[in-house]
């Protein structure tokens, strides 16, 4: 499972408006003050991600809570996220390399629209998918004593 801690800011009925505070993985790495998402995480310091799930735990503002999702799901959403865009320039590429086979313009013209389209495709269908998502993200509250 996949573990983030968050905090409750809303509640209205089952659902439950939650803040989380965005980490870089790297902050005991020697590296990251050369490494790219050292830098960006230096640079963009109060990144917070905001969620908004079904639960029917009882939760109430200001508590903590446990945010679980198994890492299967992570991984596949992962892997259409970054495999798909790059599967549609390559195929739009040959494609284009077929079709205009003397002008080297057209295979890179049409590789790099099919690598914007699947960018449309993608966002049309993970907003389909964002309630399975939903469905798959547990809540667990965490106690409050001291």
């Amino acid at each position: 499972m996949i573990r983030e801690i968050g905090t409750v800011t809303a509640v209205n009925g089952r659902s439950v408006d939650i803040h989380t505070q965005l980490k870089s993985g790297c902050s005991g790495c020697s590296k990251q003050n050369t490494c790219g998402a050292g830098l960006l995480s230096k640079a963009l310091p109060g990144r917070r991600g905001h969620f908004s799930v079904m639960t029917d735990e009882p939760l109430s503002p200001g508590q903590d809570v446990e945010l679980q999702l198994p890492e299967e799901a992570l991984t596949r959403f992962s892997l259409a996220v970054y495999m798909l865009p790059l599967l549609a320039l390559f195929a739009g590429a040959v494609l284009g390399q077929w079709w205009f086979a003397d002008h080297e313009g057209g295979s890179i013209g049409l590789g790099f629209a099919a690598f914007a389209f699947s960018f449309y495709l993608l966002r049309r269908y993970l907003r389909h998918k964002d309630v399975k998502v939903q469905a798959l993200l547990q809540v667990r509250g965490l106690s409050t004593t001291p």
